[in-house]
């Protein structure tokens, strides 16, 4: 409990913010944007910024206001149907929003990502000086997933995972993920503070899903723990709850707080372990696993098996032979090469198969 306190305590100062909501938060049951909910959000949010701090917004709810002005009464399972009503819905969202920070004197500006712009390192950073030049100009990012253009190949899965590498883009010093639970529940008792998303956190979970959203509270804690391995507290809160973030930013014990550990990785590390898609798996032995936790690149002689279709420079878990990921890596050769180099001492020029430089320890 005093752990708690202290991590509370320390959220007063957090100056740079990422608030997400989803969908359940914004519209109602109709897919409609709920405006009057949507005015005591955009106020909270509008205080954070005028009493001098820096806000970035992750908004769902733009698929479910297509769906009502379509007058679509279940989530579509076509891609081109939830493209459609992303593109619709998009509308109907930002004009709700620009009327109402407008009121609170308050500038807004939309960005559009998808995850193979940011897996791109030029885009990434390109997008990184967007939302920051946004934010030194005192206009509050208004972001979403491009859903009007993206593909299963080219999505974050849901806005939890966005909000979570938004907020490591733009270094945030808290992310809230707002929700329509007071947090993670323990039977009826909240759940204050979680120090690591394990099965025993994760067993507490009882997930549903509707027509309007896409993440559970699953997703929120997977995103929690990608934020706070990248040295970024996250609270996970009731979004419909009347002043939710004011309590938060004023230390009270509001929500399911995880609070990052010790010691952070560099921005490009950071970039080559969550912003790129794994696209195959390499299984270690346990002479293997010591060297790499030791800062040693990784050789073909420790590799034991290799999983997946893959080219040069493609993102790759390091796994032992139990099944626990132990790092994430860039290969310096495609999976073909790398069947045909399994137990050799060294491969070809380069001797490692990931060089320690290109390789994030989990």
């Amino acid at each position: 409990m005093t752990q708690n306190l202290k991590h509370r305590e320390a959220l007063k100062s957090a100056k740079r913010i990422v608030v997400k909501a989803g969908s359940k938060v914004l519209v109602e049951n109709s897919g409609r944007p709920d405006e009057k909910q949507l005015n005591l959000l955009v106020e909270e949010i509008a205080q954070l910024q005028n009493s001098g701090g820096e806000v970035a917004f992750v908004s769902s709810g733009a698929v479910g206001a297509g769906l009502e002005a379509l007058g679509m009464d279940a989530r579509p399972k076509e891609v081109q149907d939830l493209q459609m009503a992303a593109a619709v819905g998009q509308i109907c969202l930002m004009s709700v929003y620009a009327d109402l920070f407008r009121k609170n004197e308050c500038r807004i500006g939309q960005v559009l990502l998808t995850h193979d712009g940011l897996k791109d390192r030029e885009r990434h950073l390109r997008a990184r000086n967007t939302l920051l030049n946004l934010i030194s100009n005192r206009i509050i990012p208004i972001i979403n997933e491009n859903d009007a253009v993206s593909t299963e190949e080219i999505k974050f899965g849901d806005n939890d995972v966005l909000a979570a590498l938004v907020a490591i883009l733009i270094d945030a010093d808290a992310l809230v993920i707002l929700s329509t639970t007071d947090g993670l529940r323990d039977g009826d008792e909240r759940v204050s503070f979680v120090e690591e998303v394990d099965e025993g956190v994760l067993e507490l979970v009882s997930d549903t899903t509707d027509k309007l959203s896409t993440g559970g509270m699953a997703s929120k804690l997977e995103s929690a723990q990608i934020a706070a391995h990248n040295g970024v507290p996250v609270v996970i809160a009731d979004g419909r709850k009347a002043g939710v973030l004011t309590r938060i930013f004023d230390g009270e014990d509001e929500g399911t707080l995880l609070f990052p550990k010790e010691g952070n990785i560099s921005k490009r590390k950071r970039w080559i372990a969550f912003f790129n898609r794994v696209e195959g798996h390499l299984i270690v032995d346990e002479g293997a696993a010591n060297a790499l936790g030791k800062g040693n690149s990784l050789l073909p002689v420790g590799i034991k098996s290799s999983k997946g279709d893959f080219k040069i420079g493609a993102l790759v878990d390091i796994q032992t032979a139990d099944g626990e990921h132990i790092a994430r890596g860039l290969v310096e050769y495609s999976s073909d090469d790398i069947q045909k180099l399994i137990g050799q001492k060294t491969a070809g020029k380069s001797g490692e198969v990931i060089h320690r430089d290109n390789m994030v320890i989990l």
